[in-house]
């Protein structure tokens, strides 16, 4: 156990968290999440929180950065980054070892990296030029573009011209250096399923997300105030399902909609995934 970190990373449904949860169990590990949503309070069977999942052998496992934000806030990089520092600082300083764990791509890279990032302000000009072009145009700005974002997760307008917006301002302030705190040696652990079984878990979990209170979790947030917009930028789930209460869709679509995003959700992370071994990260794959 040489390492400053380690991090279990996947696709979606591809078991991850209860692989991570048992591992930090065995090791006396506290886990870190690594997922742009899990944050969010009130979001919890459409981001898939799985809170019962931390308890092992009647032994609660601690964990962090899940339900640290409200949700209609517009949580970001920046922030994670601050985030992740603090605590995983207070992990080590307690002699335990953190156990990273989730699938969003760029919050890993941004924190095994350890790059420094400055807080990226609004550019309303920029967001009106980019307004005028169509979706698919700005997903292939963001793929031609060979910096940090993720595009993982670009399936809203709005989330695609942000991302942009942060690319731009990344490439005229090339500044980024290494700041200190951060883990220097990760070892990375990935989970392996064939594409068929993570097709066959991914139409589970949604049917039993569907029949869990997920639509009922939606409409609860927007009776709470938080607006169809910022419902529909965090995507997939919150974005389908809000579009079926607003009428816009009937359930079938929904479902179906929602079920190829889904799918196309996984792919986009696997590519990330391939992307890190490409550029030197050693990720052993395993069986979860």
């Amino acid at each position: 156990m040489n390492e400053d970190l380690i991090c279990i990373l996947g696709p979606t449904a591809s078991g991850k968290t209860k692989y991570a949860v048992n591992l930090a169990h065995r090791i006396g590990g506290e886990i870190i999440s690594a997922d742009s949503r899990q944050v969010y309070r009130g979001m919890d069977i459409g981001t898939g929180k799985d809170l019962a999942e931390y308890t092992v052998a009647g032994t609660d496992i601690p964990y962090h950065l899940i339900d640290i934000v409200d949700a209609g806030e517009k949580y970001n990089l920046f922030r994670y980054q601050q985030d992740f520092l603090k605590v995983y600082s207070e992990i080590r300083e307690r002699g335990k070892m953190p156990v990273l764990c989730g699938g969003t791509g760029l919050y890993i890279d941004a924190v095994t990296k350890g790059y420094s990032m400055a807080e990226v302000p609004e550019n309303k000009e920029l967001r009106f030029e980019l307004e005028q072009l169509p979706m698919e145009e700005l997903v292939k700005m963001l793929e031609e573009m060979k910096s940090m974002h993720n595009t993982t997760d670009i399936d809203t307008k709005k989330r695609a011209i942000r991302a942009i917006e942060i690319e731009r301002y990344q490439q005229s302030h090339p500044e980024m250096r290494r700041s200190e705190g951060f883990p220097l040696n990760t070892r990375f652990i990935g989970m392996h399923v064939s594409r068929e079984e993570r097709v066959r878990r991914i139409d589970k979990r949604l049917k039993e997300r569907l029949e869990g209170g997920m639509v009922e979790e939606v409409r609860g947030l927007l009776e709470k105030g938080i607006s169809p917009d910022d419902l529909i930028y965090y995507g997939l789930e919150y974005k389908f399902v809000t579009l079926y209460i607003l009428g816009k869709l009937t359930f079938n679509e929904m479902e179906n909609q929602l079920a190829t995003a889904i799918h196309q959700f996984a792919k986009r992370q696997m590519t990330w995934f391939r992307g890190m071994e490409r550029r030197g990260v050693i990720i052993e794959w395993v069986e979860p």
